[in-house]
């Protein structure tokens, strides 16, 4: 299916929701028995592998040439941070908005950078992915419209980049993995709590065995930012609150997810089987959207509009028997966690509320001072290697940046990507997987194997930069 085909029936599944002709959904009372059927269906579907983009090293580049479409708040940080980085040249930025754009570029810190703007209407940012000149586009526009991006720069010889979640459909997510595989393009998702510090550790900790087996994890997304989907300035077209009247599941499980997918192996040794989700009723979004829409007309559509629930639970069981539990609610008033639980059969850490602190046994969490040595210990070498330098350069205490610097000097030097296409395809699809489940009266479905069946070879990323390491940064 065309890519203007999709973007068709995108719009037309908005229109039958209400948003574009005011019309309401049906309750869930009125649904039919199985809920959301295209979901259980296309989740029940079979795809042929092509090619395994599992430790594939595309050829290296001395020189990367980035393109960046959609630089509102978080892109525009990411042209910063790539501007410090050797061997990038940002040659495009796109975004709808014209004065962003100019913004984003005067962002650039560093010498020798193209970056043509692109604002020129809603498919500018095709004309950017058709360049010759450009090697890797990074996305970060709002969700619907990653893997519809993602799909047309990899059909265009480009590596790709995208925000978190990388596609919101079932559908999607196997578009993004058949099209990695048959263009050899990379299709990196751009999960920056996987190079937090103490996320980093615990990986590094599991694979030396010191948690023992692992039993369980959990991860979460707990946020209060409930205020900020009626503001404008900080929500193009107020797009997440669509998002989140349209879907009721885990809107946003990779932060939560893809550190414990990394410890658990997911994709790289162990898989996914079946998930099973469950949500709470609305007690917030309703009533801030009626009491927005006495001073906003444009808030008027929302009203009587069902809104996902404040807090959704999402229970994941792996193929080594392994469970794993997410947690998403963004419209509770509570202090931020991103959860981060790892309980083995030798030891347990948890991050949230701070500080971090592991146990070995049933004792109590260790002291300050065998805490830090065992962090001297067993810090993995990328931290050591740039971690110190993240801090400075900054980016949710550094990890952004560490994300960044790891892409390009995996690029530069053909290595294979810490974070594949089978990992944005597996960390993406909760979402509509929990959606379904929810809808279902939290029956369980299963979870693709986007790897089709590779998982059981396929090796763990380098965290230690056994190869590589070698693209320095820019001063400041």
């Amino acid at each position: 299916m065309s890519t203007d085909r999709r973007s068709f029936l995108k719009i037309s599944g908005l229109a039958g929701l209400g948003f574009l002709s005011g019309c309401k959904q049906k309750s869930g009372a009125q649904q039919k028995k199985y809920a959301l059927p295209e979901i259980k269906k296309q989740a029940a579907e079979k795809h042929q592998s092509v090619f395994n983009m599992s430790g594939y090293g595309a050829p290296k580049m001395e020189e990367v040439r980035i393109g960046f479409v959609g630089v509102g708040n978080r892109g525009s940080a990411a042209v910063e941070r790539m501007s410090r980085i050797e061997g990038v040249a940002i040659q495009g930025i796109c975004d709808v908005r014209p004065e962003i754009a100019e913004k984003a570029k005067k962002r650039i810190t560093s010498e020798g950078h193209e970056a043509k703007l692109y604002s020129d209407g809603e498919e500018a940012w095709k004309n950017l992915c058709d360049r010759e000149d450009v090697d890797l586009i990074y996305i970060a526009t709002h969700w619907a419209k990653h893997a519809e991006m993602a799909v047309y720069a990899m059909e265009h010889g480009k590596h790709v980049a995208v925000e978190v979640p990388a596609a919101t459909t079932v559908e999607d997510c196997w578009r993004l993995v058949t099209t990695s595989e048959e263009t050899k393009k990379h299709c990196v998702i751009l999960e920056n709590c996987c190079y937090d510090f103490f996320e980093l550790l615990t990986l590094n900790l599991a694979r030396q065995g010191f948690f023992g087996d692992i039993v369980h994890c959990e991860g979460a997304y707990l946020h209060p930012i409930m205020d900020s989907f009626f503001e404008e300035d900080k929500r193009y077209d107020f797009w997440r609150l669509k998002e989140n009247a349209l879907h009721n599941g885990n809107l946003y499980p990779t932060h939560g997810l893809g550190p414990v997918a990394q410890i658990l192996k997911i994709n790289r040794g162990n898989r996914m089987e079946y998930l099973s989700s469950m949500s709470s009723k609305d007690f917030s979004l309703k009533p801030k959207a009626e009491e927005v829409a006495k001073e906003d007309a444009r808030f008027k559509k929302y009203l009587g509009q069902s809104f996902r629930g404040n807090i959704n639970v999402t229970n994941i069981m792996l193929e080594n028997g392994s469970t794993v539990m997410l947690q998403h609610d963004v419209s509770s008033p509570r202090p931020y966690s991103r959860l981060h639980i790892v309980s083995g059969t030798k030891a347990y850490a948890q991050k949230y509320p701070l500080p971090a602190k592991i146990a070995i046994g049933e004792e109590d969490f260790l002291k300050e001072e065998a805490m830090k040595q065992l962090e001297e210990e067993n810090t993995p070498a990328i931290i050591k290697k740039i971690g110190e330098l993240a801090r400075q350069v900054g980016g949710h205490g550094g990890m952004d940046f560490m994300m960044d610097w790891r892409l390009i000097d995996c690029l530069r030097n053909g290595l294979p990507v810490d974070m594949d296409v089978y990992d944005a395809a597996a960390w993406s699809v909760i979402t509509p997987l929990s959606e379904w489940s929810v809808a279902n009266k939290a029956q369980p479905i299963e979870v693709p194997d986007f790897t089709m069946g590779r998982w059981k070879e396929n090796k763990e990323h380098d965290i230690n930069l056994e190869h590589g390491g070698s693209t320095r940064v820019h001063q400041a």
